[in-house]
């Protein structure tokens, strides 16, 4: 294992610094190390496949985790319009946009089926690694595409139970998707509900006893035991550190928690990328390269169409929406857990899974470049549109300018506390769930009176 990890580690190091001396994202570069210390070029005997492929699921649960330590459950309610507007116009433009291309290649119903999911939900750890590579971290874009991302998350796993009724039983169970929704949304309210009521109020307690050593292992022994939580009640594991990370970004300990963390993440996430070239066989960009080809440009061009569309209709202004569109041009870790899902039924064709892996090491690859294109495409796109078109860009220009100095206005004391009280009120008029109420919310805002002061 330690021979396994030295030629990793040195190899991508040296793959990657030659790709930041010729100004290339080094993402990239990790993709091509694992190329070249992959089974089908040096074989089994040089690194375990299996091996890295362990380190690289525990890279995307600590690169998901870093990411919940980013984002806010406020953000979230914030661009709820565009996150549910854009995943579902995503999710659905894109599963007939598959399915259709699966029934033009002459697949069977089940094929076009896993096809069309495969296709559906890009990969939230490749978008946030090209997004702070490319120095748009702070991007006004950010915020609702993080949003769009997690929603994508979400119906994945109820997506995967969909699929799984209709392979096994050849029909569709209504009664169990919406049973598993249920125990999906009931879950999630439950763990952010008990998450933000105990775990900033114990940190605030033992503040004084925390060292950087505690706080790390304390944070991560949290984000752990979410992911196992996760995985018995039949979720996945990214989702339970995702959800641990949004809860610790509501501590006042949240932004000490993402730099004691940012270390591990990139070694862990190189080692992700690395484990995704690992899986490309050239052999099969030979054999498959037409089908990849097709396969690329239908995940390229759907995922520009409808993210930029969903963005649109969700209310952002076109070139933020052109931005997330740009951004969303590949599939990732729940493209690979459907696919493993329709081998383990049997229902996936072999050449099926190979054309996936290709196609997102390739759209992987592309993405960085893709995303380069967004600005200079909306820039043509609005030197050539009609009057009435750019005046429409224009005014919802104005209009999302116009909230965002909305929202940095100081409010009256007044309206801060109406609110919370109306909502207290109607929950409950006992002195418990008063109690409980007010503590959440001092928990929900704890972080953000720590930054002011």
């Amino acid at each position: 294992m330690v021979h396994d990890l030295y030629v990793l580690m040195i190899t991508a190091g040296i793959v990657s610094l030659i790709f930041k001396l010729l100004k290339q994202p080094v993402v990239l570069g990790y993709i091509v190390a694992g190329v070249l210390v992959g089974p089908y070029v040096l074989g089994d005997s040089w690194v375990s496949a299996d091996n890295v492929k362990v380190w690289g699921d525990i890279g995307v649960l600590f690169v998901l985790f870093c990411i919940g330590l980013e984002f806010r459950i406020k953000n979230l309610i914030s661009s709820g319009k565009v996150a549910a507007i854009g995943a579902l116009t995503i999710i659905g433009g894109m599963m007939l946009f598959g399915f259709g291309v699966g029934k033009w290649a002459e697949m069977d119903m089940m094929n076009a089926l896993f096809l069309a999911g495969m296709l559906c939900m890009s990969s939230t750890t490749i978008v946030m690694k090209a997004v702070d590579e490319a120095g748009l971290g702070k991007a006004r874009f950010v915020k609702g595409a993080t949003s769009i991302l997690i929603v994508e998350d979400v119906v994945a796993v109820v997506l995967m139970v969909l699929l799984s009724s209709i392979a096994i039983k050849h029909q569709f169970d209504g009664q169990e998707l919406v049973h598993k929704v249920l125990v999906l949304a009931i879950t999630l309210v439950a763990w952010f509900v008990c998450g933000i009521l105990i775990i900033p109020t114990l940190l605030r307690k033992v503040k004084p006893y925390l060292n950087d050593e505690t706080l790390i292992i304390l944070a991560l022994g949290l984000c752990l035991g979410m992911v196992l939580t996760a995985e018995e009640a039949g979720f996945s594991g990214a989702l339970g550190a995702f959800v641990m990370g949004s809860i610790l970004a509501e501590t006042i300990e949240s932004h000490r928690i993402e730099h004691l963390m940012t270390p591990l993440k990139n070694v862990f996430a190189a080692i992700f990328f690395v484990s995704v070239g690992m899986m490309i066989n050239p052999s099969n960009l030979v054999e498959y390269w037409p089908s990849i080809l097709i396969t690329c440009l239908v995940i390229i061009i759907g995922m520009i169409v409808f993210g930029t569309l969903g963005c649109w209709w969700g209310g952002e202004t076109m070139k933020d929406a052109m931005q997330t569109g740009f951004s969303f041009v590949q599939i990732g870790e729940f493209s690979f857990i459907i696919a493993g899902l329709g081998n383990s039924l049997g229902v996936l064709h072999p050449a099926l899974y190979p054309i996936i892996v290709a196609s997102s090491v390739v759209t992987t690859f592309l993405t960085p470049y893709i995303m380069k294109a967004a600005e200079p495409c909306y820039n043509a796109l609005y030197k050539h549109a009609p009057a009435t078109v750019k005046a429409k860009m224009d005014k919802r220009e104005q209009e999302v300018a116009l909230m965002e100095e909305q929202t940095k206005e100081p409010k009256a004391p007044s309206s801060g506390t109406r609110n919370p009280s109306r909502i207290k009120k109607a929950i409950s008029h006992t002195i418990v769930t008063k109690r409980l109420v007010n503590l959440f919310m001092e928990n929900m805002s704890a972080n953000d009176k720590e930054e002011k002061l």
